[in-house]
């Protein structure tokens, strides 16, 4: 499968501690961001890639060069002045020769299943969402019930604020798409391309995905994304995962009771915390003694969709809205 990875960005935020390395580039925990999305990409099949370049195009092509050493082939498109998000895409027409392909931003840090967005996205547009306690510095998207967008919220105030879920940056787009975003000019996904898509009434889906993400657009969130790489919040990608993954909250019991309300039904197991088993594997769930958190270990997938559920109880979602099935676990 394809990939289009946006990695132009200059990190004009970021400049206090990055000295000027493109955003991409910073390091977490010791090896750039870009190579562990990279690493997340190959796992999940999406080994033909295409960057594009603006900011120090060669501290990349350098790092990466044709791809070979970390197991995919690259292309690199590069623009002498800026196309925005959507316009640096168009400029990639020619490396995704009429397929379906995934974008995906070079400095955000995430360890999604992105085969299986890949594998749900049918025509238009799918677009990769994550629910956000605080989502004022991001774009919200508003869906129905089936999925389908609705509408856009760009960086609203609380006072407009309408859903906790949030555009990650990462589509999968279909060939007519590309074919609407016009060449060799300034576009952007948020502000010009997912508008028109929704006035002329093309397919745009958006699809809540479970695990980590992190825009390391400031020092605050490049900091906080290499401590949550340490505490096992966010799972390397190319890297076995942690033992175990920790769930920081205000009140350990409280939330347990909430979990097992929530899971009774699907044939937890409680006699040593709580244990389910499913089709994703085995999770296992149970209080820290030392502090108010909660800990995780067992399969990934099961780990992960565990955790999803915890964090969003600990924000405070009421249990009745979320949307657990059986067949998720």
């Amino acid at each position: 499968m394809k990939a289009v990875i946006l990695t132009g960005g200059e990190g004009t935020r970021l400049r206090a501690v990055s000295g000027g390395v493109p955003k991409p580039m910073m390091p977490l925990l010791g090896v750039p961001l870009l190579e562990r999305t990279v690493a997340l990409l190959r796992e999940n099949g999406f080994d033909s890639l295409c960057m594009t370049l603006h900011y120090r195009p060669e501290a990349i092509c350098s790092h990466f060069g044709d791809g070979s050493a970390f197991g995919v082939r690259i292309q690199y498109r590069q623009e002498t002045e800026p196309l925005g998000t959507a316009g640096a895409v168009r400029n990639c027409a020619g490396f995704t020769a009429g397929e379906d392909f995934l974008v995906i931003s070079g400095d955000s840090a995430c360890d999604f299943d992105l085969r299986s967005l890949a594998e749900g996205h049918r025509q238009g547009v799918t677009i990769a969402l994550s629910s956000r306690a605080e989502p004022l510095p991001y774009g919200l998207v508003l869906t129905d019930r089936s999925g389908r967008v609705t509408g856009f919220l760009e960086k609203p105030t609380w006072e407009r604020v309408v859903t906790d879920r949030v555009s990650t940056g990462i589509y999968m787009l279909s060939p007519p798409v590309l074919d609407m975003i016009p060449p060799g000019t300034k576009y952007d996904f948020a502000r010009d391309l997912f508008p028109r898509l929704l006035a002329e009434g093309v397919s745009l889906r958006g699809v809540v995905m479970d695990g980590y993400w992190c825009d390391i657009g400031t020092p605050r969130a490049y900091y906080q994304c290499n401590l949550d790489a340490l505490d096992g919040l966010y799972r390397l990608p190319g890297e076995d995962p942690p033992p175990r993954r920790v769930v920081p909250c205000r009140d350990r019991a409280r939330l347990m009771g909430a979990m097992a309300e929530v899971l009774a039904e699907f044939g937890a197991d409680f006699t040593d915390g709580l244990t389910v088993t499913g089709r994703q594997g085995r999770a296992h769930l149970a209080p820290l003694a030392d502090r108010s958190a909660l800990a995780l270990d067992g399969d990934g997938a099961a780990v992960r969709r565990l955790e999803a559920l915890a964090r969003k109880l600990e924000d405070g979602m009421d249990r009745r809205a979320l949307d657990i099935r059986p067949e998720g676990w």
